[in-house]
C-alpha cells in the first residue's frame, strides 16, 4: 500500500512540474505577443547564435552586434552556430522566432548515451594532437571516424611544432594521415609565423577544435584570437593530461580573414556507441573501395576467406595499424556494458 501511495506522489510531482513549465511558457509567449503588438519588437532579421545558456542565448546580427535573446516557447533549444530569425526588443534584447535549416550538426553522446547537439553549421573539425601529452593514434582514428559519420570534413593539427626535431616519431604519424588524404597542419604558438598555415586552412569556414586535453586547443585559440580572454589549463604534473577549461560553446571571428571558430567544451574521446559497424567501416576512408566486395555479406574482416579488406591489407593498401584500430573500435562497440 505504501508503494502505491509513493507512486501517486511521484506522478503528482511530475505533473505539477510539467504544468508549471507549460504555464511559464504560455506566460512568456503572451508577453512576447503583447510586446510585438505594442511595437516593442522590431522586424524579423537574420542572425547567428554565438553562445547559448539553456533557453537564453547570444545572437549576433548581420551588423556584428550581439544581443541577449530568449526562445519562443514553441522552439527547441538551439546550439552555438545555429542560424536564426529573430526580433530586437526596444531595450536591445531580443526573441528568436525560428531556426533556419542546419547543413551540419556536431553531436556527441551524453552520460546516458543519448546524442546531444553541441554545435551547428560546422565546416571543418580540427583534430588537435601534439608531442605532449603523448598522442594515441587509436584516439585520433576515433575522432576521424566520428567526423566522417557527421559528414563534416576533418583536418589534423599537429601542435607544439617547436618541440619536435626532424627525427621525431610524430612526423611519421603525420605522414600516415597525409597519405590517407587528410590535411595535416603544423602549428606553434611559440614560433614566428607558426599559425599562418592554420589560419589559411580555416579561412572562410566555421571550424571546431577537438582533441585530448592538454594538446593546446585553448592556447591555439588564445593565440588566434588575441582580443578574446580564454582560460588556459596547465598540464597536470602527475598525469601530464590537461585539465578542461572551457564550459560553454562560443563562436569567435578571426581578426584576419573571414573564418570563425567555435570553442567547444573539452572532449577526451568521441563516443561512438551510437554508430553501427557499417558506419565504423565507412569511417575508415581507405576501406571504402573494398566494402561490399567480400565473399560473405556479413564479413567481419578478421579471418574470413575472401575478405577484400584483408586482401587489401596484405597488399599494403591498408595499413595494419588502421585495420587494428578498426577491429578495436568494433570490439568496444560490441562489448557488453559493465
Amino acid at each position: 500500500m505504501s508503494q502505491r501511495k509513493l507512486s501517486r506522489q511521484q506522478r503528482w510531482r511530475v505533473e505539477k512540474v510539467q504544468a508549471e513549465r507549460v504555464k511559464r511558457a504560455e506566460k512568456r509567449e503572451q508577453t512576447d505577443q503583447r510586446q510585438l503588438a505594442e511595437g516593442e519588437y522590431g522586424p524579423e532579421q537574420l542572425g547567428r547564435v554565438v553562445a547559448h545558456f539553456g533557453r537564453n542565448m547570444e545572437v549576433e546580427g548581420t551588423d556584428g552586434v550581439r544581443h541577449l535573446c530568449h526562445l519562443r516557447a514553441n522552439l527547441d533549444t538551439l546550439v552555438t552556430g545555429d542560424r536564426v530569425s529573430w526580433r530586437e526588443a526596444s531595450d536591445g534584447s531580443g526573441v528568436v522566432e525560428a531556426r533556419l535549416e542546419r547543413y551540419s550538426t556536431l553531436e556527441r553522446p551524453d552520460a546516458r548515451g543519448r546524442l546531444k547537439s553541441v554545435a551547428a553549421n560546422i565546416d571543418r573539425i580540427m583534430i588537435v594532437f601534439a608531442v605532449e601529452p603523448e598522442p594515441h593514434p587509436f584516439l585520433i582514428d576515433r575522432y576521424l571516424v566520428a567526423a566522417e559519420a557527421t559528414g563534416i570534413a576533418p583536418a589534423l593539427v599537429l601542435n607544439k611544432m617547436d618541440l619536435l626535431d626532424e627525427h621525431h616519431a610524430l612526423h611519421a604519424l603525420a605522414s600516415r594521415y597525409r597519405t590517407l588524404g587528410y590535411p595535416v597542419i603544423g602549428a606553434s604558438t611559440r614560433r614566428d609565423g607558426g599559425l599562418e598555415d592554420l589560419i589559411a586552412a580555416m579561412d572562410d569556414t566555421t571550424a571546431v577544435f577537438v582533441g585530448q586535453s592538454g594538446v593546446g586547443k585553448s592556447s591555439l585559440i588564445d593565440a588566434l584570437l588575441p582580443d578574446e580572454s580564454l582560460a588556459v589549463g596547465e598540464l597536470s604534473v602527475d598525469s601530464r593530461k590537461g585539465r578542461h577549461t572551457t564550459t560553454t560553446a562560443r563562436l569567435y571571428h578571426f581578426s584576419q580573414g573571414s573564418g570563425a571558430l567555435i570553442d567547444s567544451p573539452g572532449i577526451r574521446e568521441f563516443g561512438l556507441g551510437h554508430l553501427d559497424e557499417q558506419q565504423i567501416e565507412n569511417g575508415f576512408i581507405e576501406f571504402r573501395p573494398y566494402l561490399g566486395h567480400c565473399r560473405f555479406r556479413d564479413c567481419r574482416h578478421r579471418l574470413e576467406p575472401g575478405c577484400a579488406i584483408l586482401t587489401a591489407a596484405e597488399n599494403g593498401e591498408i595499413l595494419p595499424e588502421r585495420l587494428e584500430s578498426f577491429r578495436r573500435i568494433v570490439h568496444e562497440l560490441n562489448a557488453p556494458p559493465r
